[in-house]
């Protein structure tokens, strides 16, 4: 067995784990826009990762712009889009915190991000940032859906989600283990284990990290400091009829700009 380090060098195997359910996905952001939005064709994924949500979204004729810290994710995101695709489909390498190019501020229809990437934010400048910029580029009636785990802080013991899938003949066990939540630094020890096996493949990719953790009060108090409100607030389940239970902590936040004084955007 082979041991490797960061799950993000590996995009197939990455992929093998969360891209079962793009075209889902794809069709809850659809309903969303028509919901909330204003119903425009041009789109914004922070984090954009492999590329999967922007290949699916510009076979469905929309307009996208995507950006990655990772370069090994932006590349295999480039292989994957077909020609047509690729006119479609403007990819960058950028941090979440930094990215608000002036040629694209006001022009973006909707923006997401569903996979709590969003908590790799490690501090409140670092997400103020991202959601104000964010804000910055959405068009008049526009909306922010941003998906991350909100946090128990009462949770003493660790957290633990297992998933199975494929790619080409390997087998892929991804287990993820999220620490009890530290109030204090509001951080939670993260590690996810890929193991990867087949004829021609024996691998163990581990990865450590910290998340940023987020009541739900603290996740309202700070879109409210972002100039952002709740339109809605769903969960990982996808379903547009149906709002987020108060006990879940998975949830998908549609944000929008609050035009009230004490929500309004600053630089």
């Amino acid at each position: 067995m082979k041991r490797l380090t960061d799950w993000y060098a590996h995009p197939r195997y990455y992929e093998a784990i969360f891209g079962t359910d793009t075209e889902r996905e794809m069709d809850f952001l659809e309903g969303l826009h028509r919901r909330y939005g204003n119903g425009g064709r041009r789109w914004l994924e922070p984090a954009c990762g492999a590329g999967r949500l922007l290949a699916e979204g510009a076979k469905r004729g929309l307009t996208l712009v995507g950006y990655d810290l990772s370069e090994r994710m932006l590349a295999y995101a480039r292989k994957r889009m077909r020609p047509a695709s690729s006119a479609r489909v403007s990819l960058h390498q950028a941090r979440m915190e930094a990215f608000c190019p002036p040629q694209l501020v006001g022009r973006m229809d909707l923006a997401f991000n569903l996979v709590s990437t969003f908590r790799y934010l490690d501090s409140e400048a670092a997400a103020l940032s991202h959601l104000r910029a964010t804000a910055r580029l959405l068009s008049r009636g526009g909306i922010y859906v941003l998906g991350f785990h909100l946090t128990d802080y009462a949770r003493r013991t660790p957290e633990r989600e297992r998933w199975v899938g494929h790619a080409g003949g390997a087998r892929v066990v991804c287990n993820t283990r999220e620490g009890a939540p530290d109030r204090a630094s509001r951080s939670s020890a993260m590690r996810n284990r890929l193991r990867v096996t087949g004829p021609r493949v024996d691998l163990l990719i581990e990865t450590e990290w910290s998340f940023r953790t987020y009541s739900g009060a603290q996740a309202r108090s700070l879109f409210r400091r972002a100039g952002l409100k709740v339109l809605a607030r769903h969960d990982f389940d996808y379903t547009l009829d149906a709002q987020a239970a108060g006990d879940r902590l998975d949830s998908v936040f549609v944000l929008a700009h609050d035009p009230s004084p004490s929500g309004r955007a600053t630089g």
